[in-house]
Order: structure tokens, then sequence, then C-alpha cells
């Protein structure tokens, strides 16, 4: 009897001894969870929203939450846009699709494709002469876009790469906009983030425009820039030498040439993430190209303390703009 009560009481030790352990075990876990959802928090907090793409969950893009397209303005400009493209085959109908679902009666699009041997070329056999194009080596993105606008006549111009989309109504935002501002050269728009599905993982909304942070930083969402044919005339085409910082290096010359810049209030064009970017694959490149850029213009390589000082007021903006939208005190 004595042996099967110490039995026993030695079993129920055990198992209070595992459960314990078990609850130690859960609790590290716990604290471990913890750990990683406040470090998350506190990078999304303070890395400034417009280069935190993956912001929410993926969710279906919700284009009703976004204001109505405007009318055409009474006179309608004409606009030309190139896509570069090189075996972008899995997103490159969405930007093509994206474009002509636009219906501006004054466009002029191509397709400047760098000889893809995916199904690029099928895809573009699909649209018949619903729009432009060409495939054939080239020396690159920008080498591609310059093919693509050689000998177009046009008021206002824009490039969109082959995984980007254009949200609906933007050509007619963009036309109302250089109509009732004559004196703006180049506008760009606020972004959605979008994955490789189509579906959407973020928004950023900015403030105003600011020459003294583009100084600094190339902030400017490509995907949505548009600019009139004075800027490209007057300064030339995208500069063949970069791979990366190609739109910085545009927008900084035409600033250096004294064209004005303005953020129309709206949401332009979609930004996909994918591992097959550039902007992800070429990081080192990218760093090169933009300490070059700084040093043309500010004529020394900056820290990156000095940079963080220089363009905190704008981040500042952004912040506030960006926040006020999320929590509905702003619609955009």
């Amino acid at each position: 009897m004595d042996d099967e009560l110490t039995r026993e009481l030695l079993e129920r030790l055990k198992k209070i001894e595992e459960r314990l352990d078990g609850l130690e075990t859960s609790q590290g876990q716990l604290q471990e969870a913890y750990a990683r959802s406040r470090a998350h928090l506190r990078r999304f907090w303070l890395r400034p929203p417009m280069w935190t793409f993956e912001q929410h969950s993926p969710r279906p893009l919700d284009l009703h939450s976004l204001p109505r397209s405007p009318a055409l303005p009474s006179r309608v400009p004409s606009i030309a846009i190139v896509t570069p493209s090189f075996n972008q085959a899995p997103f490159l109908a969405a930007t093509i699709d994206s474009i002509l679902a636009q219906n501006y009666p004054a466009l002029f699009y191509h397709v400047q494709d760098g000889g893809s041997v995916d199904d690029s070329v099928e895809i573009l056999k699909g649209y018949g002469d619903k729009i432009s194009w060409l495939s054939a080596p080239d020396r690159g993105q920008a080498d591609a876009i310059n093919r693509g606008f050689a000998g177009v006549d046009c008021e206002i111009m824009a490039y969109l790469n082959s995984d980007d989309t254009l949200l609906p109504g933007a050509l007619a935002c963009v036309a109302n906009f250089f109509a009732e501002r004559p004196d703006i050269d180049i506008v760009y728009g606020h972004r959605i983030f979008i994955d490789y599905a189509g579906s959407e993982i973020g928004r950023a909304i900015l403030p105003a425009h600011s020459d003294e942070a583009l100084h600094y930083a190339g902030y400017v969402p490509q995907e949505t820039m548009f600019w009139r044919r004075r800027v490209w005339d007057a300064i030339g085409p995208i500069d063949v030498n970069f791979q990366y910082a190609l739109d910085w290096d545009f927008m900084l010359r035409a600033q250096a040439a004294g064209f004005k810049f303005a953020r129309l209030r709206g949401f332009l064009a979609c930004f996909r993430v994918h591992d097959e970017q550039k902007t992800t694959k070429n990081y080192e490149l990218g760093r090169k190209e933009m300490q070059s850029l700084r040093l043309r213009m500010l004529g020394y390589i900056p820290s990156q303390l000095e940079i963080s000082r220089a363009i905190a007021p704008y981040l500042l903006r952004q912040f506030v703009f960006h926040w006020s939208y999320r929590l509905g005190l702003v619609r955009r």
C-alpha cells in the first residue's frame, strides 16, 4: 500500500512538474512574441510611412475608397506614356490594362520591351493595335524610356514601369491639374503599395512638395510623376548612366533648371512590391548612385545623420499627413 501510494504521489509530482515546465515554456514564448511585436510596432511607428511598404496584411484593393474620376478639362492635353519592360510577363498585362482603362482621348502609349524571353511578347501581341510596342535589346531601363519617347509629339509625359499600375482617373486628374496650374511643370500624387498578386499592403499620403528635402532624398513616387514636355526639351532625356536612381537624377536636373514641382491631393498609382523588383535586388548599386547625386547636388557626401536631419521636417509632415488619413481625420 505504501509503495502504491508513493508511486502515485511520484506520478502526480511528475505531472505537476511537466505542467510547470510547460507554463514556463509558454511564458517564455509569450515574452518573445511580445518583444517581437513591440519591436515591429516600434519600427512601424518610427519608420517613415512613405518608405514602409508592408503596413498591413494583404487585402483587396478598395477602389471605392478613392474619389470618383473627375471630368476632363475643356481642352484635353495630349499625354504620352512609355512602359520600359524586360521579362515582366506576370505583371505586364495589369500595367497595360490600367493605362487603357483610363479611356483618355489624347493618349499615346508605348511599351518598349528589351527583348524579353518570357511570355511578354505574346502578351503584347494580344493587344493588337490598342497599343504601340517594340521588343528589341536595349541598354537598360533609361535607354528603353528614351527610345519609347523618340519622335513623340505630346504636351505631358510620364513613364510607368511594367510592374506598377495607374489608378482609375489618374490621367484626368493630371490633365485638370496642369490646366489649372500653368505655373507647375512636374506633378505627382499619393501612392498605394500592392504585393505580387495585386493586393493592397499599404498607402503613402504625402505632404506638399519640398525642394530642400529633394536635395537629400528622392522621395517623389516615380510611378505617380508627370511632367510637361518643356522639361524634357530643356534638360534632355533620362540619363542612361543610371540604373537605379535615374528618376531622382531627372528630378534634380529639372529642379536645378528652375522647373517647379507640386504634389496634387489624390492617389495616382500603385507601386508593386516583390522580390524581383530592381529596388530590392540592386540596393548596393542604388546606394552608390544616390551618393553620386548628393555629391553633385551638395558638393559633398553627407552622413546618414546629416541626411536624417535635413529631411526630418518633411518626414514629420508626412507622418502627420499619413496618420491623419489613417485615422479618418482627412480623406486624402
